[in-house]
């Protein structure tokens, strides 16, 4: 009997596929952050509501992609990939739909403002996360092609000088959230305390986009690596 999962039947023809629906999903959570974000700079609080919404829409897709792969992922001995290594990418993946998600529903909980002197800073640090995650979907999208060559030859060095691409934006987020945070606390006697925190934490969440996106990466050096 043939499976009703639609994504039991894409492992026939690749165990990545499940891999590559999710990722799209979890990549258009994270588009929708520069429109809530510009959103709130223009203190227009229905649209803030509105990109909340899709991000919390498109999270809700990648979960039920979630739970449909590790459903439909199979467990035999002759998969080309550990199955582990699978759900392993697949976790990190699904935290970045999950941080995007926490985002959106911090800043429409707790009514917020962005500071004139975060606002160029703050936009910059959002565009660059946004840039790691599309390298990681750009590789995850590379995998059938890595999966045809055997995880050798010409496309896995490809693979790996796009993880290596991905590291190098990674590292960019990183600096720019220290400048960012460093700017808050140096405005911190301008603002209410709770203020301060919320946009701390804030700040934590926007790189944590960059850092599962890179773990995503650096996951799938590792296979390669095998």
């Amino acid at each position: 009997m043939s499976s009703t999962n639609p994504l039991a039947n894409l492992f026939g023809k690749s165990p990545f596929k499940g891999l590559q629906v999710h990722m799209r999903a979890v990549l258009n959570c994270v588009h929708e952050i520069p429109i809530l974000f510009a959103a709130l700079e223009a203190g227009d609080q229905e649209k803030v509501v509105a990109a909340k919404d899709k991000i919390f829409e498109h999270e809700s897709e990648a979960d039920q992609i979630k739970n449909e792969m590790r459903g439909a992922l199979p467990k035999s001995l002759f998969m080309p990939v550990d199955r582990r290594d699978l759900l392993e990418i697949l976790q990190m993946q699904d935290s970045i739909a999950d941080t995007a998600q926490d985002i959106a529903g911090m800043l429409v909980e707790r009514r917020m403002e962005v500071p004139d002197f975060m606002q160029e800073p703050m936009k910059a640090l959002v565009m660059r996360c946004v840039d790691a995650c599309e390298q990681s979907a750009k590789i995850i999208e590379e995998l059938d092609e890595l999966l045809a060559t055997g995880f050798r030859g010409r496309e896995a060095t490809l693979v790996e000088e796009m993880v290596e691409a991905l590291n190098l934006v990674e590292d960019d987020t990183d600096e720019l959230g220290i400048a960012l945070t460093r700017l808050l606390f140096e405005h911190e006697d301008e603002m209410k305390p709770v203020s301060v925190m919320m946009w701390y934490q804030l700040i934590e969440w926007i790189g944590d986009l960059a850092d599962y996106a890179e773990k995503v990466g650096d996951r799938l050096r590792l296979l390669i690596a095998r």
